[in-house]
């Protein structure tokens, strides 16, 4: 007896389980709008009948409304300043990261002598380090762009090494057994097999240049998001607080994307566990 699905000409049963135009990664988008859709109609109900006081939370429609004010005068100027600033702290950050990884993941001798001093520095909260560069290098963007690489070095560098210390001893056995130089070891072997690990510290790395730049815009800034923070503070505008929030949130899920988008081709070629559906 033939079941009704293959009664069915091809493309309508095609058509039943992929709808036109919603494919999974669609379902899977709208999926994760749902909760911020949520949120934001909550919000606006509580705040409209009075649950919550307006001066602390403005609804999200005034919210929407500073945006777009903030759009027409110098929004776009914050968002250059500090995009201009998280890019530089970053590059510089998670190269030199990537540079002293390498090492202290290839040498026990660098190990010895770096991991002591990097362990310390790292456990460094981000604000510690506001006095002494304003202090060293002033309030110009040097000071705020070293803090920036500060931030984004230590969670590259941690990722890094984890991956190289965390690669199969026998993957490294067969390339020596194959007669692998150092360099065909580290090209052919090591780099693909840190892959991973190292976009994982690079995702990290930039969540932190995004929080470690606002330390730096909160107290010494003309200009960028973090100083449209403070401004709001200090004019008690909560609506303006809250929307440049929203664009700091946005920026950083828009950095983050690119460098998963980077992920998804560069290891393409692995064969990973990826989740279960819930009808699964």
């Amino acid at each position: 007896m033939t079941t009704q699905s293959k009664d069915l000409p091809a493309p309508l049963v095609m058509s039943r389980q992929h709808p036109a135009g919603f494919s999974p990664t669609w379902r899977r988008r709208c999926k994760g709008l749902a909760l911020p859709l949520l949120i934001i109609v909550a919000l606006e109900i509580i705040v409209r009948i009075g649950w919550l006081p307006s001066y602390q939370m403005p609804a999200p429609s005034e919210i929407a409304l500073t945006l777009t004010d903030l759009a027409e005068g110098a929004l776009w100027k914050h968002i250059g300043a500090s995009l201009i600033r998280v890019l530089l702290g970053f590059a510089i950050g998670a190269s030199l990261a990537l540079v002293f990884a390498a090492w202290v993941g290839l040498s026990r001798e660098a190990e010895a002598y770096l991991e002591p001093t990097f362990a310390a520095l790292r456990s460094i909260p981000s604000l510690a380090w506001v006095p002494l560069l304003l202090l060293w290098l002033g309030i110009d963007e040097t000071s705020k762009i070293v803090l920036i690489a500060i931030g984004a070095f230590f969670p590259v560098y941690v990722n890094v090494v984890a991956a190289i210390r965390n690669i199969d001893r026998k993957l490294v056995e067969v390339g020596r057994i194959y007669g692998f130089s150092r360099l065909q070891l580290v090209r052919r072997i090591l780099l693909p097999a840190a892959l991973p690990g190292l976009f994982t510290g690079l995702r990290s790395g930039m969540s932190l240049a995004w929080m470690f730049l606002v330390a730096a815009e909160l107290i010494a800034a003309t200009k960028g998001l973090g100083y449209l923070l403070s401004d709001g503070r200090e004019t008690s505008r909560p609506d303006i607080v809250l929307a440049a929030i929203i664009v700091l949130a946005l920026l950083g899920k828009l950095s983050d994307g690119l460098l998963a988008v980077l992920e998804r081709r560069w290891l393409s070629w692995r064969d990973t566990f990826t989740g279960q559906n819930a009808n699964d």
